[in-house]
């Protein structure tokens, strides 16, 4: 079993999750069942399937969720850009540069596994 805390991508997503908890506590209440709601599973999505992938024991089952955190990545920074454009977010451009740093990390990670011999 691989240990996902000597992981950097885990690391970094879960730095994000956490600043991702704190930023939408300034959502309008209103949101809280909606974009609220959707920006924080996207958020804690990424951490949990880097872990939910190194708990299995072939590579392909491990790149399969290290691709569906990636995905989850990439719909949060969706979302925080929309957030941006409505006006809920104060600290957007730290999320969005922490966002971009977790998908550097987790994209090298996805494609140093995918290169043969690896």
């Amino acid at each position: 079993m691989r240990d996902y805390r000597k992981l950097k991508a885990f690391e970094l997503a879960d730095a994000l999750v956490l600043l991702v908890h704190a930023a939408t506590r300034r959502f309008p209440k209103e949101e809280l069942f909606g974009l609220t709601s959707q920006v924080r599973r996207a958020a804690v999505s990424i951490p949990s399937n880097i872990v939910e992938g190194c708990a299995r024991n072939t590579e392909k089952d491990y790149l399969h969720f290290l691709d569906v955190a990636y995905g989850s990545l990439k719909e949060l920074t969706y979302q925080l850009s929309l957030a941006k454009r409505l006006g809920y977010l104060e600290n957007a451009d730290e999320l969005e540069n922490k966002a971009e740093e977790t998908a550097k990390v987790l994209s090298g990670l996805i494609n140093a596994l995918r290169k043969p011999g690896a």
